[in-house]
């Protein structure tokens, strides 16, 4: 049946409630093609009705996120409620990850302004608006048993474990406001840390995020969790600089870690 006018409405309306009833917060234009008997144009015209109402927001191209009452203020709800379902629909595999994993796992004592999500290349185009800023990034491989999963209100959402966290924020420091602004963050990280994990976490990473993490740690009185990989270093370490932010590559070195303290740190 063709469905026209305030019918047509009053159908989607019901539908995206119906949706949020479920427990989700996303719909895909494909979605609302084979649940309604209508055109794309009357689908569209409706689609751009609750954007104008702040009932619908548009995240990627014929993918939107259902805005309940409670959140219409900001018009948009929390990534961490549709990022999952996102995901799925661009056919990407994916981690929350950096600050935002660790935000999850209880470190830092605010929600960073970016929401982090890991992928593989090809890179995913950031979201910056008003209403969200989702920052990608993205690596060639992640073992799945460092992927943990978060119970969210709408299932289950894939996050990097602390270990690899650690590993990611420093990483890429570089991209994130430097090794300064992660120093705090892995300081109430490794509350979360355990060593065991650790070690097997850093025999997947390469060297130099070793000897810089090893010796963050070291710096941070965490010398249980940086011995546990110490072992692993063995003659590959060659000396590196500690900050690659900085283009001087002097100062004193680190003889355990082999590093080049090239910059002024927080601790």
């Amino acid at each position: 049946m063709i469905l026209t006018g305030k019918s047509t409405y009053n159908y989607i309306d019901d539908y995206l409630t119906e949706i949020q009833s479920k427990g989700r917060y996303s719909v895909t234009l494909d979605e609302l093609k084979t649940r309604f008997d209508t055109s794309e144009k009357a689908l569209l015209q409706n689609i751009y009705r609750l954007k104008r109402k702040n009932q619908l927001a548009q995240v990627r191209k014929e993918f939107y996120v259902i805005v309940p009452p409670q959140y219409s203020n900001r018009g948009m709800v929390p990534p961490t409620l549709f990022i999952a379902d996102m995901m799925y629909f661009l056919n990407r595999e994916y981690y929350v990850g950096l600050f935002s994993a660790a935000a999850l796992h209880g470190a830092g004592h605010q929600q960073p302004m970016e929401f982090q999500v890991m992928t593989k290349k090809p890179a995913l185009r950031n979201i910056k608006n008003q209403k969200l800023n989702i920052g990608f990034f993205t690596k060639t491989h992640w073992e799945q048993g460092q992927i943990t999963e978060k119970k969210t209100e709408t299932g289950y959402l894939k996050v990097s474990s602390p270990e690899l966290t650690a590993f990611d924020l420093v990483h890429h420091n570089k991209k994130i406001g430097g090794l300064n602004r992660i120093i705090p963050i892995l300081e109430d990280l490794t509350d979360s840390v355990k060593p065991s994990v650790l070690s097997k976490t850093a025999k997947t990473q390469k060297t130099p995020n070793i000897q810089r993490l090893g010796y963050l740690l070291d710096e941070l009185g965490s010398e249980s969790l940086s011995n546990s990989m110490f072992k692993l270093l063995g003659e590959k370490a060659k000396e590196i600089p500690l900050s690659l932010a900085h283009k001087n590559r002097t100062g004193p070195t680190d003889g355990k870690w082999n590093v080049i303290i090239n910059t002024e740190l927080d601790f």
